[in-house]
């Protein structure tokens, strides 16, 4: 066994105080860590593992990285899932006796981030925390790095998962590990920490309260009474304590909220509706908050996000957020104004936390002077506007003036970024420090001028005074001029070409120079901490005024998006009624040319328009349809105006979606069972006041199953609550539409298309009434399946919907005839067998006397379809034919309610052409 060293002892009584971190153990410029730590720190950040006195038996693995560069390679080590703890020199080492002393100054966890190069500046970095009684839960959640703390107590496991969906912790924090076994399925990238079961506490966490916000009742944040909270919130303070974070200054309050103040948005809508990031690309590019986000500073950003992570359901708040972003529109000059200021703004809330746990550099100080200068011509703009929202920012305004001057006072105006590094405070602050600092920096005009003296003292002209780190100042004597040297001068060292020599007048400017900048450092640490604890004293004053700015930017960005995208101020009401004219998706309009994307009324009230039944072909626009209305009214209750000529919003309580079709592998659940379970969701927690939002129920199963299920969940909805529920209720299962002349809230709806021939037009508009047809082997050609695929295809489904329960007997592949052109004639070769049987065995095999009128519709439909499959393939189209198809390239067409139809894009018509020129020969119609 290995004899430890002292330093290693030391090492390893640290690393027992933290087993559950990777140690960064402070020695002279780098952090190393030995041992399990070095090997995994090593693999994650891809340095060199080492090893400690190679030559023992059993050497000890180490790794390191430079501290001055350490904040990079520990937040990939958080990324990566650990926990960090820095263990710092905490004596200088020059005057230690012995080993020197050290000790864990932090500990870095996903929730306890502080740095802003290691958090995205436009999302929070929520530490939340979790405590149980029964089916009831106490949520509490903080994001350190700005100060925001809140608290929710719900009921039921389904309750506790939307809010922790919508907080979207990095870290969770549970007294019990097998809670974490259900909360950790499915959300990936969240870290769960199993504290004591006495970090929970309640006598405990109420104390740990009381004494954090050194009050004598928690009654003023209206939590007196609520064990399961304070049980939470405790338990967070208790991490911060544990993890070197007590001195939190800016932790001011606790906000205590009500779910249902909030409209409810589930994990699942959240993510079928790419509220916050695309599903696609899991990324915040195509979502709705991208689309939104104007914002200009972090701090608007990210309330933003809150304000869409939690729409409103109380009417006189949104139409007062409403009546900014409509006064900021109109004035169009002062919203350009605050944006140029905003664009200027550092993210105040941010540089506050670090200042007030105490890793607040220079720069971070300058920087917020720099914005809190800003302040008051931001209040100048705000008394030009009239509306609540701004008078009651304008009547709580501070502009901070004695904070920004203490500062600007104090630091020079553009500090270094470490305070090791000197020339932090402006000169005449202290004269203790001018003194020290003009004869630290006054080193090199002495030393020229004495320079010069002594080659004219001693006559070497070559005579040459230097300085290292080794010997200090020193004079330096070619051996060509060793005879002139005089008697003071005192050998320190000898080269091959050159003698190097001290004096005692230089040995006493050595001393004083290295004493005058070790003092000068010194007295600016003291000094530059006194500051930052005073600024520390005015951390709620601060994240007042960023709260300000903040809520600013945010109405202005919405202002700038409804300028430059044509958005209307939709009504809002507790009406009922959702009517939409002219409705967009503000998401995909973007990615459309201009003028491209094909707008769509929508309406529903709970009067005879409360559940749409939706039908159409796919790539018709069905679910873009669905989306864009929810997305609509999560937008309106936010307080955005939204993309429509006009709108009527009834307040809804809940959005819920059921739609795409995904397995659930992390919880080991089928892509069927998904959908029943949040289709079983919905049922369970939908109100009248809900707007629900279904795209393809029951197509995760067997064709009846599907339908039936379909059509019973349809039933269900309209009869819940004995008034039923707005719902949007996409489906290809056309039998639906006979359930708008069985229940009179259901209407039935399509998006239209334009058949002829083989060839499809989508006008991706809404009209009245249902249609029978899907239209997917058209859609399977538009996608470029092989034409054997596509004719095969036809003549099963011709079958099928003949009545026939078996597809037709595969041709040999000799039998096969080849589709072929005769000039003029229009002659094709059949694709069928000769001769009409398959049409007389067709039709014998059908049970006219158990077949409905419905099914011998769709019978003869069917026939019908086999008979133009004929055509699909070869067939010469005739010149009305080609008149037809001509027409459907212009841009505007008429519906049967003579209403425009529009391209979604000129995709659809230059695929038309092109198909049509294939057919015709060549020549395009």
């Amino acid at each position: 066994m290995n004899k430890l060293t002292p330093m290693m002892k030391q090492y390893l009584e640290i690393k027992a105080q933290h087993p559950e971190a990777l140690l960064l153990y402070r020695m002279g410029d780098f952090y190393e860590l030995f041992f399990d730590d070095a090997v995994t720190a090593s693999r994650l950040l891809d340095i060199a593992l080492t090893s400690r006195d190679k030559n023992a038996v059993n050497p000890v693995p180490m790794c390191g990285v430079p501290y001055h560069a350490a904040e990079s390679y520990i937040a990939r080590l958080v990324q990566a899932g650990h926990k960090v703890a820095v263990c710092d020199q905490v004596e200088d080492p020059k005057k230690a006796r012995g080993l020197v002393k050290r000790q864990v100054t932090r500990v870095i966890t996903p929730g306890l981030v502080l740095e802003s190069q290691n958090l995205s500046a436009k999302d929070p970095n929520y530490l939340a925390a979790v405590a149980r009684k029964g089916d009831r839960y106490g949520l509490a959640y903080v994001d350190v790095s700005t100060g925001d703390f809140q608290v929710v107590e719900v009921e039921g496991r389904e309750a506790l998962w939307r809010e922790l969906s919508r907080v979207s912790p990095k870290e969770v924090l549970v007294a019990d590990e097998h809670e974490t076994t259900w909360m950790s399925q499915g959300m990936s990238g969240v870290a769960f920490t199993v504290l004591d079961e006495s970090a929970f506490d309640a006598a405990r966490c109420r104390e740990r309260l009381l004494d954090h916000f050194r009050v004598h009742s928690l009654e003023s944040f209206g939590i007196k009474d609520n064990p399961l909270i304070i049980r939470a919130a405790g338990a967070i303070l208790d991490y911060l304590r544990t993890n070197h974070l007590d001195a939190c200054a800016h932790l001011q309050k606790i906000t205590p909220y009500q779910p249902d103040d909030y409209m409810a948005l589930d994990e699942a809508t959240l993510k079928n509706l790419d509220v916050l990031q695309a599903a696609s690309t899991q990324s915040r590019k195509g979502s709705l908050l991208h689309a939104l986000d104007e914002t200009l500073t972090p701090m608007g950003a990210r309330l933003l996000q809150k304000w869409v992570r939690y729409p409103l359901v109380d009417v006189s708040t949104i139409v007062q957020r409403q009546d900014a972003v409509s006064e900021l529109l109109d004035k169009g000059s002062t919203r350009a104004q605050l944006r140029e200021i905003f664009g200027n703004m550092a993210d105040m809330e941010r540089i506050v936390a670090r200042v007030s746990v105490g890793t607040a550099g220079p720069r971070d100080l300058a920087a917020l002077r720099r914005s809190m200068d800003l302040l008051p011509t931001v209040k100048e703009h705000l008394g030009s506007l009239s509306c609540p929202f701004f008078s009651d920012l304008a009547s709580d305004w501070d502009s901070l003036e004695d904070v920004a001057q203490r500062i600007a006072h104090t630091l020079v105006d553009d500090p270094p970024h470490a305070l090791n590094s000197g020339g932090v405070i402006r000169s005449g602050v202290d004269a203790a420090l001018d003194h020290y600092t003009r004869l630290a920096l006054d080193a090199k005009g002495w030393i020229a001028e004495y320079e010069v003296k002594e080659r004219a003292r001693t006559g070497i002209s070559s005579l040459k005074v230097r300085y290292n780190k080794v010997f200090g100042y020193y004079i330096e004597v070619s051996k060509a001029n060793l005879g002139l040297v005089p008697n003071d001068y005192m050998r320190r060292q000898t080269l091959v070409n050159a003698e190097r020599f001290i004096t005692e007048e230089l040995k006493n400017f050595e001393d004083q120079v290295l004493h005058a900048d070790e003092k000068r450092r010194e007295l600016e640490g003291q000094l530059y901490e006194a500051l930052r604890s005073w600024v520390a004293q005015h951390a709620e004053r601060i994240l007042k005024a960023a709260w300000h700015i903040a809520h600013l930017d945010v109405v202005a960005s919405l202002a700038e998006t409804a300028g430059r995208w044509g958005y209307c101020r939709p009504v809002v009401d507790d009406g009922g009624v959702i009517d939409i004219r002219e409705g967009r998706h503000p998401v995909v309009e973007r990615f459309l040319p201009d003028g491209a994307f094909v707008p769509n009324d929508v309406h529903l009230d709970s009067r005879d328009h409360q559940i749409l039944v939706i039908t159409g072909p796919n790539m018709a626009g069905k679910s873009t349809i669905l989306r864009q209305t929810a997305l609509l009214v999560l937008m309106a209750q936010t307080g955005s105006f939204i993309p429509a000529s006009e709108a009527r919003i009834g307040i809804v309580d809940r959005i819920f979606t059921r739609v795409g079709a995904s397995d659930d592998l992390a919880r080991g659940r089928s892509t069927f069972m998904v959908e029943m379970q949040e289709t079983a969701n919905i049922l369970h927690q939908a109100t009248p006041r809900s707007l629900i939002i279904l795209d393809e129920i029951g197509r995760g199963t067997s064709t009846f199953d599907g339908m039936s299920l379909a059509w019973a969940v349809a039933e269900y909805l309209h009869d819940l609550h004995g008034v039923g529920v707005k719902t949007l209720f996409a489906t290809h299962y056309h039998e639906l539409t006979e359930l708008a002349e069985r229940l009179p809230r259901i209407k039935n709806y399509n998006v239209a298309v334009k058949e002829f021939e083989s060839d499809i037009v989508f006008f991706h508009r809404l009209v009245p009434g249902g249609t029978n047809k899907s239209y997917g082997i058209h859609v399977a050609r538009l996608a470029g399946l092989p034409k054997d695929v596509i004719v095969r295809a036809q003549e099963i489904l011709s079958q099928l919907e003949a009545g026939s329960h078996r597809p037709p007997e595969r041709l040999k592949d000799a039998a096969r005839p080849t589709p072929r052109r005769k000039s003029q004639t229009g002659f094709q070769m059949s694709l069928f067998p000769q001769g009409e049987a398959w049409l007389q065995d067709a039709i014998m095999a059908l049970d006219l006397d158990r077949m409905t009128p419905l099914a011998a519709l769709k019978t003869l439909y069917g026939l019908q379809e086999q008979i133009k499959g004929r055509r699909a393939v070869g067939l010469p189209r005739s010149k009305e034919t080609q008149n037809k198809i001509r027409s459907l390239n212009q841009p505007t067409l008429t519906d049967g309610q003579g209403r425009g139809l529009r391209f979604q894009s000129e995709k659809d018509a230059a695929v038309l052409r092109h198909d049509a020129s294939q057919r015709s020969g060549g020549e395009a119609p």
